[in-house]
């Protein structure tokens, strides 16, 4: 990844304020519309600001298998939130929200500009989205440029949220899963991600059984990504 799309969209994080968060959470058998307004102020004018109104459906999560471990799905998502998304996707051991697959579309309803300061703004997009009374409207302060990646990080944020109730659903209304030697592989990496002191144990496991070559590039993302995390 090139340093400067890297910044791109880590200036994008790191600049994005929730200032209402979804009262409600993320379905586990449906789908999910949010509802947002984002709010950016523009970077070479005085007092001038952009407001963006529109839905982000996240699609119903997937039952975790050795397919869709990672996987973050972008429709419709411009370079750099994709960028983020595959940083997201590397980065699983500190973020496990990605590792029961997920899916995001989003929908621009409007857009335009106005004259004030940023907080008289927000102020007052508060007072119409709480007039609303609606569980899943959210309001960001984010950047104008990559706006997308603010969108991103309000997906994340939400299904960091939802996803203990999601799994635990899923789990409770899935069948069990053949214990082959494939699920066993996975369930290792999964454990090893969620608790760093099980590695040594995986690449054990790896090694006697002659798996080795073939996870030996991913149990060393794994490793990278973990100590990151540390």
């Amino acid at each position: 990844m090139e340093s400067k799309q890297q910044f791109d969209f880590w200036y994008a994080v790191n600049n994005t304020e929730l200032v209402v968060a979804p009262t409600g959470r993320l379905e586990t058998f449906g789908d999910t519309v949010v509802n947002y307004h984002l709010v950016c102020e523009l970077m070479d004018s005085v007092d001038q600001v952009r407001i963006r109104e529109g839905h982000l459906k996240a699609l119903k999560p997937e039952i975790i298998t050795p397919q869709s471990l990672g996987q973050l799905d972008l429709d419709d998502f411009g370079h750099d939130a994709n960028q983020y998304a595959d940083w997201l996707a590397q980065h699983g051991g500190d973020l496990r929200i990605l590792q029961y697959g997920f899916r995001v579309q989003k929908t621009e309803i409007k857009e335009y500009v106005v004259t004030d300061r940023l907080d008289n703004v927000v102020d007052r997009v508060k007072a119409e989205v709480e007039g609303k009374n609606d569980p899943l409207g959210a309001i960001l302060v984010g950047v104008d440029s990559p706006w997308e990646v603010c969108l991103l990080k309000l997906m994340v944020e939400l299904v960091q949220h939802s996803a203990q109730n999601n799994i635990q659903d899923i789990h409770q209304q899935a069948p069990p899963l053949r214990n082959t030697p494939e699920v066993r592989i996975e369930r290792a990496f999964l454990e090893a991600s969620r608790d760093p002191s099980r590695i040594g144990a995986l690449a054990d496991h790896l090694r006697k059984n002659g798996l080795w070559e073939k996870y030996e590039d991913r149990f060393f993302a794994l490793v990278k990504a973990s100590n990151h995390s540390t």
